[in-house]
């Protein structure tokens, strides 16, 4: 059977931008093995696999890594959403600009705002509030970055995981010199995942340029040394910081850089919503650029 996909480029404007994304438009008859086979072959950070839905939603989508599936990323929701726009797979955006995605994680809404009837950006809500994990000494984390440790900020937060769907270990550091120097020791992430934290290494400067944070997100154990653009990664960032603000309430919103350091920029914009202390709601969205498509063949 043949089973048509897209690639496409997520959180840019500019194709080879961003990062990459393939999608299995219409997964009907693949089986979980089969999916993550195809995953490895195009051994992206992630690859998504549409289904019908199961709840009345628009669809469901399954995202699998080069070895796992996961239950929630950001760019995969995003870059999903503008392919099946792109193809004309969401007939309701002729009604609304929202759809609701069913993940592993839970319900996924997305938006596409539009301006002169053409969508300029897609927007995702967490499908979780802001939890917190495992703290990790400072000393753990300069070594996995082959940092010294006054590299390590620990003023608003350790060195901490925090997920909205998909658990991160956040880590803030210095300056931007400390993010451009990281070389990942691969045999200390063994060590966190001993310790009982996220393999998923999340580490951010605060900028004062174009933008309010540059990042970078690491995940050798799982077959990707560094992510060039992740959702869910930030989606869990700025939902730690807002619950870290002393303001009782507010709504927040981030300019983000993450993949310089790779020569793949990618821009997302973040935003959260704080009420009576509770951080209530993360978003994060961004613009997509179609690249190519094809046909898997599956015997």
């Amino acid at each position: 059977m043949n089973y048509r996909y897209f690639i496409c480029d997520v959180f840019t404007n500019q194709r080879f931008g961003g990062n990459q994304l393939a999608v299995v438009s219409d997964a009907r008859g693949l089986s979980e093995k089969q999916m993550q086979q195809i995953a490895r072959e195009f051994n992206f950070s992630e690859t998504t696999f549409v289904l019908p839905a199961e709840s009345g939603n628009a669809k469901r989508v399954r995202i699998f890594t080069p070895s796992v599936e996961v239950p929630f990323a950001g760019h995969p929701n995003i870059g999903t959403a503008f392919v099946l726009a792109t193809t004309g797979d969401l007939p309701d955006l002729e009604v609304s600009n929202e759809i609701v995605f069913e993940e592993k994680a839970g319900l996924v809404p997305i938006t596409f705002h539009v301006q002169s009837g053409k969508s300029t950006t897609i927007e995702l809500k967490a499908p979780q509030n802001i939890s917190l994990g495992k703290q990790v000494s400072p000393e753990a984390v300069a070594s996995a970055l082959s940092l010294p440790v006054s590299s390590i900020v620990t003023t608003t937060h350790s060195p901490q995981v925090a997920s909205v769907g998909l658990a991160f270990l956040i880590v803030e550091l210095k300056d931007q010199t400390a993010l451009e120097n990281i070389k990942i020791n691969v045999n200390a992430f063994d060590e966190f995942v001993r310790l009982g934290a996220s393999p998923y290494l999340h580490v951010y400067v605060r900028s004062n340029d174009d933008f309010d944070i540059r990042a970078r997100v690491f995940a050798p154990l799982d077959g990707v040394l560094e992510d060039s653009a992740t959702g869910s990664a930030n989606c869990a960032l700025i939902g730690l910081l807002t619950l870290r603000n002393e303001q009782e309430n507010g709504d927040f919103d981030w300019r983000i850089a993450q993949g310089v350091e790779m020569g793949r920029p990618s821009i997302l914009t973040a935003r959260s919503k704080k009420r009576n202390g509770i951080v209530e709601s993360t978003w994060i969205g961004g613009n997509c650029v179609m690249v190519s498509e094809g046909v898997l063949y599956i015997e």
